[in-house]
């Protein structure tokens, strides 16, 4: 063999060396922070993007400002029930959806909720993200929400 083969070889053996590392990581975006063990439950930090979905991110800043909780104790099995607690007596209006703080997967969610009108995309889009981000969390999870 050849220096030219040699070289690349290594240079093969290396990359496969530094993408199975990689693969052992979990995989973690910047906006989620890793878990922290609070009390036998998870805690953890979201950075909602407001430049992607400025609506909602509005919503969330003054709801919070207001005295909403930024913490969100993830409860999905109770989702349906926040949803019709909070949107009680808050008429549909043409073209918008109405936005809750604290969403209705929160233990903190449902009557009381605080609500806003929204465009349809911005409302979904963020409500997908969230969705995204927060999938692989237990119920029980904490997640703080900070509006960037």
């Amino acid at each position: 063999m050849n220096r030219k083969m040699i070289s690349l070889l290594i240079i093969i053996v290396i990359l496969l060396i530094i993408g199975y590392q990689k693969l052992q990581q979990p995989d973690q975006p910047d906006h989620v922070q890793q878990p922290v063990s609070v009390d036998s439950s998870s805690q953890i930090t979201l950075l909602f993007p407001e430049d992607r979905f400025p609506e909602t991110g509005k919503h969330i800043k003054d709801a919070i400002a207001s005295g909403e909780s930024a913490v969100c104790t993830i409860d999905r099995d109770e989702a349906d029930e926040n949803r019709k607690e909070s949107l009680k007596g808050i008429p549909t209006k043409k073209g918008y959806d109405r936005d809750e703080w604290p969403m209705a997967m929160c233990a903190e969610g449902g009557f009381g909720a605080d609500i806003e009108y929204i465009s349809p995309s911005d409302n979904r889009g963020a409500g997908s993200w969230v969705s995204n981000q927060l999938e692989k969390y237990e119920n029980g999870t904490q997640v703080h929400f900070i509006v960037k």
